[in-house]
Parts: C-alpha cells; structure tokens; sequence
C-alpha cells in the first residue's frame, strides 16, 4: 500500500475516534439515564482514549504494546459491548491476548509451587503401562478399578493417560491364542536334512500341543501339497480331528492341502511372516530333533532318516522328560522308589541317550 494512502487511513481512523469521542461526551452530558450507564460510558470512554493514543504514538501503523493487550483482555472480561468501540484490531485478536495470558498465569502458578493435580510417581506410570500391555482388552475404567483394588489412588484421566497406546484394535496376544486352545490345536512344519550325497531331505511333523506328542512324522525327497495332505489324514482319524491348525505361510501348503485341511473341518491359524517364534511349541521340537538326533548321524537315504527320526521320536515320548510337562515325558513316566532296586542304564537313540530305571539284583 502506497505511504499516502496508509497515511490518509490513519488520518480517517484518528478522525472517526475523535468524533465518536465528542459524541460520546455531548450524550453523556444531555442524557445519561436515557442512553448507558455511567460505568458502561466510562468504559467506552477509556477504550477510545486508548486506541486514540495508540495511533497519536504510533508512526505508519498502529502498534501495540505489552503493556496494551492487558487492558483489552480486561475489558472483554467485565465489559459485553467491547466490540463495539474496538477499531484498531479484530476481536479474536483480543481473545487470543486473554488466552494466552491464562496460560501465563496458570505457568506463573505452577513455578510458584502451586500445582493443580498431584503427580503420579513413576512406580505407578511403570504399573499402569504394564497392565496395558499385559490386558491389552481392558480399558481405563478397568485399569483404574485393578488400582484401587491395590490401594493407590490415582485418577481415572490420568490411567488414560499413561496406557499403552496401540495403532490396532486391541487383541490378545500369540501366548495368550496359544494357551486357550493348547488342548485342540496342532501344529505342521517341514525341516531339511542332507544326505551323505548332499541331497536335501524333507522331514515332516505334526505335533499336538497338550503333551508335546509328536502325532505323526514321514519322509520325502519332494514334497507336494498333495503328499503333505494325505499325511495330516493319516495323522488324525475320524475321532481325533483337532480343531485349529498352526502353520507358517510356505508354499508347499497350497490350494489342494488348503482344501483338505477345511473338508476336515480343521481352521487354520497362520502365523505372521518370518515369526517364527509365533510357532514356538514345533520350532522347540525341531530344534531338539536336529541337536539330540540328526545332528550327530550320518544319513544315507530316506529310510535310514526315517529309522533315526523314528528310533528319536519313541525316545522322545517315552523317556526324555520336558521342562514345560513339569519335567515328565509327554506319556508320563512312573516315579520308581529306591526299594524297587539299584539303578541301571539303558540305551536309547542307538546309545546317544539313556533310560534310568531301577532293577531288582
């Protein structure tokens, strides 16, 4: 905008607050009663001296200082009409001013050692988070009740504040799946062996999550998903038919396994992309059949792989005691008395391990 006619506005500005001005005064001075209070005048008289000064002091434009917006934000504060007479900046202009002033004060307040809310210690932010993370169903109000329940008293907001924050819906986790349904589910997996002629071999396992029971094995140089299905109905007949399925997303488990697997009326649960920890029970099993048997023979073909998995598996079910079975076997094995006899070494897996037991002398 040109400097005259910046000039020329402020001159007409100048000119509208100096005649709203003397108005101001000739009605005040015919007829008080008539038009406004004598508070609200005095008020309107003091908003139009103000913005009167401003411009007087003011060079090209108007310009406020620090020491202006305090009185406006007391104006809007006391005052209704206070729109009315302001010319120089627009009323939300005035609103952010007082806005930002409570936030000054409450600042102010707080540094004084005042504070609103007493704060929660961080044992208490530290449990509150675990018990989002560890229930991830429940929702503030629950959380809160658990807290009470444990004696500390803590806001319900502020649980809300330092729960775990999720991007997905909430949903139990794979430890939690598994647990549930431990008794009616079964999980697959192939693993490799190479013969004395490098030529890889495909071991494939079915194992049932109640005991830790292998179910089911076989052998192949070349899987299909044809082969893979017809082992899962030699696995499981017609009584014995779980109910969930656990997998990874390999290849091999294609259309046909997929459609057989559902005219069983079976419900597969596939685990996440490289998650391997997701399908912990038949990943454990695997790695034990690979450090306790294949590992240390030398496999010629697929019946002497066969004879070695299946001379492991009966040790495995009958013998080896597991940590998560209470340190039993998967079909448990008696406690023997020390007057049964003196105890006797058998071996098993062709003498990679052996069996305790007490014989009668």
């Amino acid at each position: 905008m040109p400097n005259c006619m910046r000039t020329w506005g402020l001159r007409a500005i100048l000119q509208f607050l100096r005649s709203a001005l003397s108005a101001l005064h000739v009605l005040a001075a015919a007829a008080p009663a008539t038009f406004k209070s004598r508070a609200a005048l005095q008020l309107e008289n003091l908003a139009l001296r103000h913005q009167l000064g401003v411009l007087q002091r003011s060079g090209k434009g108007p310009r406020l200082t620090a020491a202006d917006r305090p009185l406006w934000a007391w104006l809007s504060e006391i005052w209704a009409d206070w729109r009315s007479t302001l010319v120089i900046v627009k009323p939300e202009t005035v609103i952010a001013w007082h806005r930002k002033g409570f936030r000054l004060f409450w600042t102010r307040k707080i540094r004084h050692g005042q504070p609103g809310r007493p704060p929660v210690s961080k044992e208490t932010r530290e449990l509150i988070g675990r018990m989002s993370r560890e229930n991830p169903l429940w929702g503030a109000p629950r959380i809160h009740g658990e807290l009470l329940k444990l004696g500390i008293d803590v806001g319900e907001t502020s649980v809300g504040k330092y729960m775990v924050r999720r991007r997905k819906p909430p949903s139990q986790t794979w430890r939690t799946f598994l647990e549930n349904h431990v008794k009616t589910m079964v999980s697959v997996d192939f693993f490799t062996v190479p013969t004395i002629r490098f030529q890889i071999l495909y071991v494939f396992l079915v194992l049932a999550h109640d005991r830790r029971r292998i179910v089911h094995f076989n052998v192949t140089a070349h899987p299909t998903a044809e082969w893979t299905a017809q082992q899962l109905r030699e696995a499981f007949p017609f009584d014995q038919i779980p109910r969930y399925l656990l997998r990874d997303r390999d290849g091999i488990f294609g259309g046909g396994f997929r459609k057989d697997v559902k005219a069983m009326g079976i419900k597969e649960a596939l685990s996440a992309p490289r998650s391997p920890w997701q399908r912990a029970y038949i990943e454990r099993v695997i790695g034990t059949v690979r450090r306790e048997c294949v590992d240390h023979v030398i496999v010629f073909n697929e019946a002497s792989l066969y004879r070695h998995v299946k001379s492991f598996v009966g040790y495995y079910h009958e013998s080896r005691t597991h940590l998560s079975l209470a340190k039993d076997a998967p079909e448990p094995r008696p406690v023997q008395v020390s007057q049964l006899g003196r105890n006797v070494a058998i071996p098993q897996v062709g003498g990679l391990h052996h069996r305790y037991e007490r014989r009668a002398a």
